[in-house]
């Protein structure tokens, strides 16, 4: 296995970190809004392209629908979502399957299911901690190797489940992503392999988060494989619709259980957590999903046509952060790619900007786009590290705009994408020129 020293970035929190803002002596001043509370986090983003049609036209088919669906899902759903897994090689029956409004219910029932303290990488989807800490369970955030995020480094991940037990600890659920957000990074197989085996040598129970798996940049290069191929007994997949085949604002999202008796009973007791919730798919919205799942020639034509702009644009965008002195990885997948801003650090401090928050602050001003810093994933609040995304370049312009985009050979060409990429080298062009004039400190 490859050795990746943790630095000290494996520890727990049970309970997000605070930023300490600057000293007053008024008792009454306060935070600026959205410095920290989990309501000012980052969304899960849409394509910045108008909603197909056909799938408009089976929502509004189904609006008139006004009873509630079954919690967990409707028979046709559920058949829809085991087709859409068995294409990707894993045969899925719909009595394995659970459906939810979005990913984030299904993970909240899953974590108060298993129980136990809950491991993720760092840094990671910035709503998965919040569901842990929900229920009063520490999060301990393990560091992720230098080829990609989403998937912990396999000794770290070792290191940092017998540290929390030999603390009182009791580490069960591994929480991770092979196609991840905040990175846009794909996990290779060989590490997945050594995460997935560490984590079953210490009995952990894996959610992997599969909703970008259907968004690779370049499909035929990147190999992804699911935990579930590797240990089907000790993985419930989890996939929110919003990452390839829904709008986010239609909440859907499906779980896939272990086919065995104690997936089965995993199954049953989320079921009855989601009842508790009432979290039930919305008639419609069921329907429009069920119709994604199965995959018809209308809605893989535009996935492949959205994830050829957000290819293009995420990695202009790459190209633009790397110019400017900053590192990144190159994105493989979704739309967003995690920059670390250390090396223009002189530049940002003479800019008042000392710390992730700040940097938030600062590029958000600047490039007129959200810029989240990388303390909303659980990283370090004093690493100059944020994720930018591609959406708002593919965002721009008008519905009609929208609408064409995806037929463009070259999105880069049109003026309001140029406009919008001027602007952002813009802003880290004149950090590296800063970076340069800036005596040493």
């Amino acid at each position: 296995m490859r050795r990746t020293d943790p630095g000290g970035q494996g520890g727990g929190e049970g309970r997000a970190p605070a930023r300490q803002g600057p000293r007053s002596h008024t008792p009454a001043r306060r935070e600026p809004e959205g410095h920290g509370p989990v309501r000012y986090g980052p969304h899960l983003p849409g394509d910045g392209l108008p909603v197909l049609p056909e799938l408009s036209a089976v929502l509004a088919a189904a609006a008139g629908r006004g009873g509630e669906e079954p919690v967990g899902g409707a028979p046709a759903l559920l058949a829809a979502a085991s087709g859409y897994w068995e294409r990707r090689g894993l045969p899925t029956g719909p009595g394995h399957l659970a459906a939810a409004p979005g990913a984030h219910a299904l993970l909240l029932a899953l974590t108060a299911v298993l129980g136990g303290d809950v491991l993720v990488p760092r840094p990671c989807a910035a709503w998965w901690a919040p569901y842990a800490r929900l229920l009063g369970r520490p999060v301990f955030h393990v560091p992720t190797p230098a080829e990609s995020g989403g998937v912990p480094d396999p000794y770290a991940l070792l290191e940092t489940v017998r540290r929390v037990r030999a603390e009182g600890g009791d580490p069960r659920l591994l929480v991770l992503s092979v196609a991840d957000d905040p990175t846009g990074t794909v996990a290779p197989p060989e590490l997945l392999h050594e995460t997935v085996e560490a984590a079953a040598a210490e009995g952990l129970h894996l959610v992997s988060d599969e909703t970008w798996r259907d968004t690779l940049h370049d499909p035929h290069a990147t190999v992804l494989l699911s935990p579930a191929e590797m240990l089907p007994e000790r993985v419930t997949v989890v996939t929110d619709l919003a990452g390839a085949l829904l709008p986010p604002g239609w909440p859907a999202a499906v779980a896939r259980f272990p086919a065995s008796a104690a997936g089965d009973g995993l199954h049953a007791r989320v079921l009855d957590v989601l009842t508790a919730l009432g979290a039930r798919v919305a008639a419609p919205v069921a329907a429009a999903a069920g119709y994604a799942l199965t995959e018809p020639e209308p809605v893989t034509a535009r996935r492949s046509a959205a994830v050829r702009l957000h290819a293009r644009l995420a990695a202009a965008v790459h190209t633009a952060v790397v110019t400017a002195g900053a590192t990144a990885r190159p994105p493989q997948a979704g739309r967003h790619l995690y920059a670390d801003l250390g090396p223009l650090r002189d530049a940002l401090a003479a800019q008042g900007v000392g710390d992730a928050q700040e940097l938030e602050d600062f590029l958000t001003a600047r490039l007129g786009m959200p810029a989240p810093g990388g303390h909303r994933f659980g990283d370090d609040l004093q690493a100059l590290r944020v994720r930018l995304s591609s959406v708002p370049l593919a965002d721009a312009g008008t519905d009609e705009q929208r609408t064409e985009r995806p037929t463009v050979p070259d999105p880069l060409e049109l003026p309001h994408v140029q406009r919008a990429l001027i602007g952002l080298k813009s802003v880290f062009d004149d950090l590296r020129d800063a970076q340069r004039w800036e005596p040493p400190r």
